[in-house]
C-alpha cells in the first residue's frame, strides 16, 4: 500500500531516540514479526512527508520501500537494513533486551548493532534532509526488510523476485556491515564492505558400527565424529588471497610505519599467511577468514536411545566461500582435512559477485575523510553473507557502510548477537552525520 504524505513535520528525533523505540518492538527471528516495527517506521516516515509502500509475503513479515525524490541528475541511491533480530535466549543481560535503555553513553538493547542502529542512523539523515530541504542529485530510496537473520527469504528475496521494479534505475546501496572502525596500534581504519563471503551450508554423514549399549564400541560412528570435529577444529582450510582482500591489506599496510606495516604487506604471501594470523593475536583472528574458505559444525543428530550405539551421524556444517569458489572447492578442501570416508553434501548454497563495482568507494571514503580526517577508510571483504547477495541479482551493488567511530576497547563482533548488545550515542550520532553527508553530497 502507498501513504499519503502528512503536510506536517515534527522536529527530528535524534538516532538515539528513534534507535530506542525501533528495539522496543520485539522482532526476534523466528519469527520474526517485523510488521508493527515497519509500520512504526512508515509512519515516521509519513509524519516528515515521505511517502512509502509496505508489501508482505505474510501478514506479520512486513517490508518497505520508500523514496525521497532528488533532482533527477543521479541513478537512485537506496539505503536498506532488516528489521529482526536473534536470539536473545539462554543470555543474561545487564538491561533487558527489549527496553532500549540509555545507560552510561550506550543505547542497550538487541538490535542495537544488528542493525537496528543502522536503520536509526539512515532515519535520522533522511528525515534531516527532508527538514532542511535537501534535494539530491538522485532519488535516495529507504528500504526495511525482515527475515535477514534467517535467510532473507520473507525480505530481500521477496522483494527482489516479486517486486523488482520497485528498485528501477538503482545501481548503488548502502547498506550492513561496514564503516565501523577497527584499530591497528593507534591508527584508527574504517573497512567499507564492497564484497562478502558466500553461503554454502552442507551436511556430513558420518557411519560406523552399531549395537547395544552394553558392549563397548571402538571406531564407530561417536568416534568418527569427534575425530572429524577434531579435524575441522585444528586444521584450516588453505589460503586464498583475493583481489579484495589484497586491496585491503595493502591499503591499510600502507598507513601503518615500521614492523606492523611490513608484517600487514607479508599477508599476501601464503606461504606466511597463517604464521602472521597467528602472531597477530586479535588482529589475526579478525582477518583470518578473509583468506580462508571455512567451515564450522553447528547441528549435530545422531541416537535415539542411550542404550543403542548410533551407527549413523549428520552434522549440519556452515560453510562461507570467498569470492570466486564454488561448493565443489570446499568439499575438495574438506576432503583433504576429513578423508573420503565421510558424506558430504550440499544442502543450500547462494553464490555472490566476484567482482565488486568499486565506483562509488571513493566517494564513501570521502564522507569518512570528513568527518574523521585522522581516519583510513579501507575496502573490506565481510566473512559473513547479508542481503547484499539478493540486490545483486538485478545489478545493485551494496557498500557494507553503517559508520561508528567506536571506542579502543569495544570488542564489536563479539557484542553483535551476543548479551549485552549496545552501541555508543557518539557512534550513532557519527553515524547519522555520515548518511547524511552521503544524502546531501551523492553525485551517482
Amino acid at each position: 500500500m502507498t501513504t499519503a504524505p502528512s503536510p506536517e513535520r515534527p522536529d527530528v528525533p535524534s538516532p538515539a531516540e528513534i534507535l530506542q523505540r525501533l528495539i522496543r518492538y520485539d522482532t526476534t527471528n523466528p519469527p520474526g514479526n517485523e510488521t508493527d516495527c515497519v509500520m512504526h517506521i512508515r509512519d515516521l516516515l509519513r509524519s516528515f512527508g515521505i511517502a512509502s509502500r509496505v508489501v508482505a509475503k505474510t501478514a506479520n513479515r512486513a517490508n518497505l520501500v520508500a523514496r525521497f525524490k532528488g533532482r533527477g541528475a543521479a541513478p537512485p541511491l537506496m539505503l536498506y537494513g532488516h528489521a529482526d533480530v536473534v536470539t536473545t535466549a539462554h543470555q543474561a543481560w545487564t538491561h533487558p533486551p527489549f527496553e532500549g535503555k540509555q545507560v552510561d553513553g550506550y543505547v542497550w538493547g538487541r538490535g542495537a548493532l544488528d542493525m537496528k542502529g543502522g536503520i536509526s542512523m539512515m532515519l535520522s539523515a533522511l528525515l534531516d534532509a527532508v527538514s532542511r530541504g535537501v534535494q539530491p542529485a538522485g532519488d535516495i530510496l529507504l528500504v526495511i526488510v525482515s527475515d535477514e537473520e534467517a535467510g532473507g527469504s520473507m525480505g530481500a528475496g521477496f522483494l527482489v523476485e516479486r517486486y523488482p521494479e520497485l528498485f528501477e534505475g538503482v545501481r548503488y546501496a548502502l547498506g550492513e556491515f561496514g564503516g565501523h572502525t577497527t584499530y591497528i596500534g593507534s591508527q584508527r581504519f574504517y573497512p567499507i564492505q564492497i564484497a562478502e563471503k558466500q553461503l554454502c551450508w552442507m551436511k556430513a554423514t558420518v557411519r560406523g558400527p552399531g549395537g547395544h549399549g552394553s558392549r563397548p564400541m571402538r571406531d564407530g560412528a561417536m568416534a568418527r565424529l569427534g575425530r572429524m570435529l577434531t579435524a575441522i577444529d585444528r586444521r584450516r582450510l588453505p589460503v586464498h588471497v583475493t583481489p579484495v582482500a589484497r586491496q585491503m591489506v595493502n591499503t591499510m599496510a600502507a598507513a601503518l610505519p615500521g614492523l606492523r606495516g611490513a608484517v600487514l604487506r607479508h599477508l599476501c604471501n601464503p606461504r606466511l599467511t597463517d604464521l602472521l594470523l597467528k602472531v597477530m593475536g586479535e588482529n589475526g583472528k579478525t582477518l583470518e577468514p578473509l583468506f580462508h574458505n571455512t567451515v564450522n559444525a553447528t547441528i549435530v543428530a545422531g541416537g535415539e536411545k542411550i542404550n543403542v550405539v548410533p551407527s549413523e551421524i549428520q552434522v549440519d556444517l556452515d560453510g562461507r566461500l570467498l569470492p570466486g569458489f564454488g561448493p565443489e572447492d570446499v568439499i575438495a578442501e574438506l576432503r583433504q582435512i576429513l578423508g573420503s570416508t565421510i558424506d558430504l553434501a550440499v544442502t543450500r548454497y547462494e553464490p555472490g559477485i566476484s567482482a565488486p563495482d568499486m565506483h562509488l568507494f571513493g566517494f564513501l571514503a570521502d564522507v569518512i575523510r570528513r568527518i574523521d580526517p585522522g581516519g583510513v577508510p579501507v575496502p573490506l571483504l565481510m566473512p559473513a553473507f547479508t542481503d547484499a547477495r539478493y540486490f545483486a541479482r538485478i545489478g545493485i551493488q551494496t557498500y557494507g557502510f553503517t559508520p561508528m567511530k567506536l571506542p579502543r576497547d569495544f570488542k564489536f563482533f563479539e557484542t553483535i548477537h551476543g548479551a549485552d548488545e549496545r552501541i555508543p550515542v557518539a557512534a550513532l550520532e557519527f553515524g547519522a552525520r555520515a548518511m547524511r553527508e552521503a544524502i546531501v553530497h551523492y553525485a551517482g
